[in-house]
């Protein structure tokens, strides 16, 4: 039998979960299997905390915060640690890379970043918050959101050798 919490629970993940998934997938830097499980824990945590989540003055707010905390705590996994990345599957033929994509280029040298340095940016530049509101999310302070997006653009012109088209940023 459905109570009226697990109603309003079932419609905000209706509405909101491919956005979840767009975030979490800009948040790992493009890994889409380590979006969904980051979209998964965070709507665990938030159907047990959904009383304070629905008391919250900025919902929109707290569910960032939810994604950032369950990337965090995703990354502290001890199996996560021992995973090697590879550039290419074993025994396999190699996909066709084009050089020069620099979106290809950008989700690399995004994956080079810390989780917080890259949820800085993805915050600030790809979803256009303030510097408050991205504080906010991470749960840090604006002087720390404004010297990890230093940071982070940094080693993103370092990475990418671009200094022209990231000095905009």
């Amino acid at each position: 039998m459905k109570t009226e919490r697990d109603e309003q629970f079932h419609q905000f993940v209706v509405s909101r979960r491919a956005a979840l998934v767009r975030t979490a997938t800009l948040l790992t830097a493009g890994d889409a299997h380590l979006a969904e499980d980051l979209v998964q824990s965070a709507l665990t945590k938030l159907y047990v905390a959904w009383p304070a989540f629905q008391r919250a003055d900025n919902p929109d707010g707290y569910v960032r915060r939810v994604l950032v905390n369950a990337l965090t705590d995703e990354r502290r996994r001890w199996w996560r640690r021992s995973e090697r990345s590879m550039a290419e599957v074993p025994d396999r033929v190699a996909a066709a890379h084009h050089e020069g994509d620099v979106s290809d280029g950008l989700r690399v040298a995004l994956k080079e970043l810390p989780p917080r340095m890259r949820a800085a940016l993805v915050f600030r530049y790809f979803y256009d918050l303030d510097v408050a509101d991205t504080a906010d999310a991470l749960g840090c302070s604006e002087g720390t959101v404004k010297s990890q997006t230093a940071r982070a653009l940094d080693r993103l012109r370092t990475v990418l050798g671009v200094n022209a088209s990231l000095a905009t940023l």
